[in-house]
C-alpha cells in the first residue's frame, strides 16, 4: 500500500513522452494470446499466474473510440460466463462496492463503453471476454477478473490518479472479503465438477438490460474535412446524463455434456505443452488399449479471410459425433475432467468453443485429405458399390437432379460415391480428441 501511494505521488507529476506499441517483438498482441500462448510472454505469465493463484486479477489498459465524461471505465469478466455463486458475487457485491467506493472519492466510473460506429446514448452490450483475453483466461481458473480502461482523450495525470484509486478500492474490498472470495472460488470448482453440462457459447439477452445512468456528450455527424463523407463529432459543450440500456446479462446458447475424460492421441506436442504449462494433469496409456468412445469429425466451419494474431481463425465450428470402439496406442494421453482446470480443458479441447485449439488452427492438418482415388480405377468400384447400395444410388440421382453444377461435374459425382465407401480416408476431418462418458 505504501509503495503504491509513493508511486502515485511521483508518477502524476510526469506527462508521457511517448506511448507503447501494441505488438511485441514478433508483432503479437499479448492481450489476444492468453489461451493459445504463441509467445514466451504468455507462457511465462501462465507459469507466474498458476504459481501465485490469485483471488483477483486486474489488467490496466487505455481505450479509445467514443467520447464521454468519464476518465476511467471498468471491464469485469462477464458474470454469467463466470457462472455459479462466484459470478453472482462479482455482479452483486464486487462491482457495486468498487463503483460506490470510487463515487465517495468523487470519481465517476462506468462499464467499458463497447460502442463502435454508433453513439453511447443508444446503449451497448457488455464486452464478452473469451479466453483469448486476460480476464477471460484467468476466470477459467475461478479468479475474479477486472480490466481497467482509462480514456486516452483525458489528461494523463487524472488517468493515473484514478487508476491507483481503483486499485486501492479493490485492495480494500479484497481485504474485507478475502475469506469469502477464497470460499467461493473453491465452491465454484466443486459446483462445476458435479454438473453434467457446460456452456460453450453465449448471447446477450436483449430483453433484459440493466438501466445505466450514463454521463456523455451529445454526438452528431458533421462534414469531414478529409473525406467526402461525414465524421462523428462529440460536442463537449453539450454534456448530458441519461438512462440508457446496458446489456450485461447473457444466456447460454450452446452446451456440451461434460465427459468423464478426454483422450488425445500422442504427437500433438503444441497441445500437450500448453496443457502442462497450465497445470493440467494427465496420464499416458502404458499399453495399447481398446475403449468405446465418442469420436468427432469436423462437420462445418468458417475461416477468417484476414490474418489475426498469426492465425486464420476458424469460427461457427460444428462437429459430427459417433460412438465407436477405438484402439488407443501406448503413449496416448488420458485427461480426466475431475480436476481444478476443468474449464480450461473444455474451452480448449471442445472444437465448437470460441477459443478452442481447433479454432486457433492447432489441428489444421486434419483438414487436408491425404488419400484420394483414380477416376479410371474407381469407376468400376463405384458401379459395383451402387448396385449393392441402392439407397446411395437414389441419393446420387436426387442430387444430380437438384444441383445443376453437381450434374455437370462427373468427378464431384464420383467423389460423392467415394465418401460413402470404406475407401474414404477415415482420418480426414477427424479430431485426434476422443471423449469417455
Amino acid at each position: 500500500m505504501l509503495l503504491i501511494e509513493t508511486l502515485t505521488q511521483e508518477r502524476i507529476k510526469i506527462e508521457p513522452k511517448e506511448y507503447g506499441f501494441r505488438g511485441n517483438a514478433r508483432n503479437f498482441d499479448l492481450n489476444r494470446d492468453f489461451i493459445k500462448q504463441d509467445t514466451k510472454n504468455a507462457a511465462a505469465f501462465a507459469t507466474i499466474f498458476h504459481s501465485v493463484n490469485p483471488d483477483i486479477f486486474i489488467d490496466n489498459h487505455v481505450s479509445n473510440g467514443a467520447d464521454y465524461q468519464y476518465a476511467i471505465t471498468h471491464l469485469f469478466t462477464q458474470h454469467n460466463k463466470l457462472g455459479g455463486s462466484l459470478g453472482v458475487f462479482l455482479e452483486k457485491e464486487m462491482r457495486p462496492y468498487i463503483e460506490k467506493s470510487l463515487a465517495k472519492k468523487q470519481i465517476p466510473i462506468t462499464p467499458y463503453v463497447n460502442v463502435w460506429g454508433s453513439t453511447p446514448e443508444k446503449g451497448w452490450t457488455q464486452f464478452f471476454d473469451s479466453p483469448r483475453y486476460s480476464t477471460g483466461y484467468t476466470t477459467l481458473f475461478n479468479t475474479l477478473g477486472l480490466m481497467v480502461e482509462t480514456h486516452m482523450l483525458k489528461p494523463y495525470k487524472i488517468r493515473v490518479e484514478q487508476t491507483y484509486e481503483l486499485l486501492l478500492s479493490t485492495l480494500d474490498f479484497s481485504k474485507k472479503k478475502s475469506s469469502k472470495i477464497k470460499e467461493l472460488r473453491k465452491k465454484n470448482t466443486k459446483e462445476l465438477l458435479t454438473k453434467k453440462t457446460y456452456p460453450i457459447a453465449f448471447k446477450a439477452n436483449k430483453s433484459n438490460p440493466t438501466s445505466l445512468l450514463f454521463k456523455g456528450y451529445e454526438g452528431s455527424y458533421i462534414k469531414s474535412e478529409v473525406t467526402n463523407g461525414k465524421r462523428l463529432f462529440y460536442d463537449k459543450s453539450k454534456p448530458y446524463t441519461k438512462k440508457i440500456p446496458y446489456y450485461n446479462n447473457f444466456n447460454a446458447i450452446k452446451e456440451i455434456t461434460i465427459p468423464k475424460a478426454y483422450i488425445l492421441q500422442k504427437g500433438w506436442h503444441k497441445v500437450t505443452e500448453r496443457l502442462r504449462n497450465n497445470g493440467i494433469a494427465y496420464t499416458h496409456f502404458k499399453h495399447d488399449t481398446i475403449l468405446t468412445v465418442e469420436t468427432q469429425h469436423i462437420a462445418n466451419f468458417n475461416t477468417r479471410k484476414s490474418a489475426y494474431e498469426g492465425h486464420y481463425l476458424h469460427y461457427n465450428t460444428t462437429v459430427k459425433k459417433t460412438i465407436k470402439t477405438v484402439k488407443f496406442r501406448k503413449g496416448d494421453i488420458y485427461i480426466s475432467t475431475q480436476q481444478k482446470g476443468i474449464r480450461y480443458i473444455i474451452e480448449t479441447l471442445e472444437a465448437e468453443a470460441t477459443d478452442s485449439f481447433f479454432n486457433w488452427n492447432f489441428f489444421d492438418t486434419i483438414l487436408q485429405q491425404k488419400e484420394g482415388f483414380s477416376s479410371y480405377v474407381f469407376e468400376d468400384i463405384a458401379e459395383q458399390f451402387l448396385k449393392e447400395n441402392p439407397t446411395t444410388k437414389k441419393e446420387l440421382d436426387k442430387k444430380i437432379k437438384a444441383d445443376k453444377s453437381f450434374a455437370k461435374n462427373p468427378y464431384a459425382q464420383l467423389y460423392f460415391v467415394y465418401k460413402k465407401t470404406k475407401h474414404y480416408e477415415q482420418a480426414h476431418l477427424k479430431l485426434p480428441i476422443y471423449k469417455i462418458y
